[in-house]
C-alpha cells in the first residue's frame, strides 16, 4: 500500500487540511482534491473512485470528506481499514465536524496523520497510541524551560541585589548628610541625589510586583532603560520593553494585586502603631454540592515607628466560633496570651523591631463543613438540543462580609463563538482567546447577597467546569480584632483558591 496524501475537504472539493506522505506540490494536491466531487456518482454507494493515476477511498461526515489519495495498486480492504482510524481521530481533537473547528485544530490533526503514516505506509497503531504518541514529552522543550527559568531567576537575583546597593547607598548618604550620588550612569543632573536613589530604588522594586519574566541577567553599567522625573511611568516603560524583545508578561497576580490595593488602598494617617491584618482562602466545592476542603491562614503583622511604643501590648479581641487554631510567635508570652489574651514580649527587656514588619499572631481553619462556605456557587448546565443553558447563581452565606471585585469565571467550549447572556445580575467579560466568561460583580454584601447569569452556547455540562472565584474584602471571615491603646489598621481578605469542580 502506497497512500500519497490524506485530506479533510468540503463538498465542493476546497482541502481544509491536507498531509502528503510523499514529495507532491501544493498545486498537485489542491488539483487532485478540486477534481474529487466530480468523479463521484450520485445514487451509489461506493467509497473510493478511480482515475487512471490515483484512487480516492473517502468517506462523508456531515458536511465535509475524508480523503485518502492511494496509488491503483494499493489494496482496497487495507486503504478501508486505514480511511476508517483517520475517521476516528479527527471527534479526538475536534468537537464538531465543521470547517472552522477543522482549520482551529489542524496541527494537532497532521501531528496524529503522522502516526499513522510513514513514507506512504501504515504505520501499525490504534487509536489510544496515537492519543499517547502526540501527548509525550519533548526533552528539547524541557531544556528550554529549564534554561529559561534559570535565567529568570539569575535576573531576579541580580535585581534584588541592585536594588539593595542603591538602598545602602541611599542609607549611608542620609547617615552623613550628603546628597546620594547618581547610580547606574544616571547621574544627579536631572533630580537631586537623595531623591535620585530613592526613585530608581522604587522602579526596581516595583517591577517585581507583576511579576514579569525578565530577560537573561545583564552586567550591570550605564543603562538608558530608565529616564527619571516621569517616576509613574517607569514601569510601565519596563513592561512594555520586555514585550517588544518577546517576553510573555504574567498579568494574572499582577492585576490581582493591582484590584487589592484599589479596593484595600492602606491607611491615609499611619499611626505610630500600625496593624495588618491578613487572611488567605483556599477553597474546593462539589459541582453537586459538598465542601471538599476549605483552608484559611490568617496573620497580624504589627509595625512600630517610635520607639516609646516599642514594649507595646495587644489585646486579642477573639470572638470566632468556628474553632480556630491560634498561634503565636516563638518570642511572644504565650502564658500572657493564654491568661488575658494579650500579646507581649516574653522578655519585658526587649523590645518589638522599629520600622520593620513582625508576625505576631497567626491562625488556621481547616473544614469540610458546609456551613461555613463564605460565598455558594451554583452552577446548572443543561442540554437543549445542539446548545447547552447554563444558569449560574451566587448566594452570601457569611453576610457579616463585604466582597469587592468579585469575578466568577467560568469555562466555555473552543470554536463555539461567544454565548448569548440572558439575564445577568453584574455585568460581563468573554475573554475569547482563553475562552472564559468572567462574571463581575462589584460588591456582594447583605444588601446584595445573590445574583444569577444565564445564558447559552453550543457544548456539553462538564465544558463549564471548574469554577473559579476571586474577590478581595476589608473585612476578615474569622472575627479576630486587636485592640491597642492608639493604632491604625488595614485588613485584608483575599482568595488563594476558590474553584467549583
Amino acid at each position: 500500500q502506497v497512500l500519497l496524501a490524506a485530506a479533510v475537504c468540503t463538498k465542493a472539493g476546497k482541502a481544509i487540511v491536507s498531509r502528503q506522505f510523499v514529495e507532491m506540490t501544493r498545486t498537485r494536491i489542491e488539483g487532485l482534491l478540486a477534481a474529487f466531487p466530480k468523479l463521484m456518482n450520485t445514487g451509489k454507494q461506493h467509497t473510493f473512485v478511480e482515475t487512471e493515476s490515483v484512487r480516492y477511498v473517502y468517506q462523508p461526515m456531515e458536511k465535509l470528506y475524508m480523503v485518502l489519495i492511494t496509488t491503483k495498486n494499493s489494496n482496497i480492504l487495507e486503504d478501508l481499514e486505514t480511511l476508517r482510524l483517520f475517521s476516528r481521530v479527527i471527534p479526538e481533537y475536534c468537537r464538531a465536524l465543521e470547517e472552522n473547528e477543522i482549520s482551529e485544530h489542524c496541527f494537532d490533526l497532521i501531528f496524529a496523520f503522522d502516526e499513522i503514516v510513514a513514507l506512504g505506509y501504515r504505520e501499525n497503531v490504534n487509536l489510544a497510541q496515537i492519543r499517547t504518541f502526540t501527548e509525550m514529552d519533548s526533552h528539547e522543550e524541557k531544556v528550554f524551560r529549564a534554561v529559561r527559568e534559570t535565567q529568570e531567576r539569575e535576573a531576579k537575583a541580580e535585581m534584588r541585589r541592585k536594588a539593595k546597593e542603591l538602598q545602602q547607598a541611599r542609607r549611608d548618604a542620609e547617615r552623613q548628610g550628603k546628597k546620594a550620588p547618581g547610580f547606574g550612569g544616571f547621574g544627579s543632573s536631572a533630580v537631586s541625589g537623595g531623591t535620585t536613589a530613592a526613585m530608581i530604588t522604587e522602579t526596581i522594586i516595583e517591577t517585581e510586583k507583576p511579576k514579569v519574566a525578565p530577560a537573561p541577567a545583564r552586567p550591570s553599567g550605564p543603562s538608558k532603560a530608565l529616564k527619571l522625573g516621569a517616576k509613574g511611568k517607569e514601569v510601565d516603560n519596563f513592561v512594555d520593553k520586555l514585550k517588544s524583545e518577546g517576553e510573555n508578561i504574567m498579568t494574572s497576580v499582577g492585576k490581582r494585586s493591582t484590584e487589592a490595593a484599589k479596593v484595600l488602598a492602606p491607611p491615609v494617617n499611619v499611626e505610630s502603631v500600625h496593624m495588618k491584618i491578613e487572611e488567605k482562602i483556599s477553597l474546593t466545592c462539589g459541582r453537586d454540592g459538598g465542601l471538599q476542603n476549605m483552608e484559611l491562614h490568617g496573620m497580624i503583622m504589627l509595625h512600630i515607628s517610635d520607639e516609646k511604643f516599642a514594649r507595646i501590648r495587644l489585646h486579642v479581641e477573639n470572638e470566632d466560633k468556628r474553632g480556630v487554631q491560634l498561634q503565636t510567635h516563638p518570642n511572644v508570652d504565650k502564658k500572657l496570651f493564654t491568661a488575658e489574651s494579650q500579646i507581649g514580649l516574653k522578655n519585658p527587656e526587649k523590645s518589638f523591631p522599629i520600622n520593620g514588619d513582625v508576625g505576631v499572631l497567626k491562625w488556621r481553619l481547616q473544614t469540610t463543613e458546609e456551613s461555613f462556605i463564605p460565598l455558594t456557587i451554583n452552577c446548572w448546565p443543561s442540554e437543549s438540543g445542539n446548545n447547552c443553558d447554563v444558569n449560574i447563581e451566587y448566594e452570601l452565606q457569611e453576610e457579616s462580609l463585604e466582597l469587592n471585585d468579585v469575578v466568577i469565571t467560568i469555562p466555555l467550549p473552543s470554536g463555539v463563538g461567544a454565548p448569548v447572556i440572558g439575564e445577568i445580575d453584574g455585568e460581563y467579560r468573554h475573554d475569547s482567546r482563553r475562552n472564559l466568561l468572567e462574571w463581575c460583580l462589584p460588591v456582594i454584601d447583605a444588601k446584595n447577597k445573590s445574583g444569577s447569569l444565564e445564558f447559552s452556547i453550543a457544548g456539553q455540562p462538564n465544558d463549564f467546569f471548574p469554577v473559579q472565584v476571586s474577590f478581595v474584602s476589608k473585612k476578615n471571615y474569622c472575627n479576630i480584632q486587636v485592640r491597642p491603646v492608639r493604632f491604625s489598621t488595614e485588613t485584608t481578605f483575599l482568595v488563594d483558591k476558590y474553584e467549583i469542580l
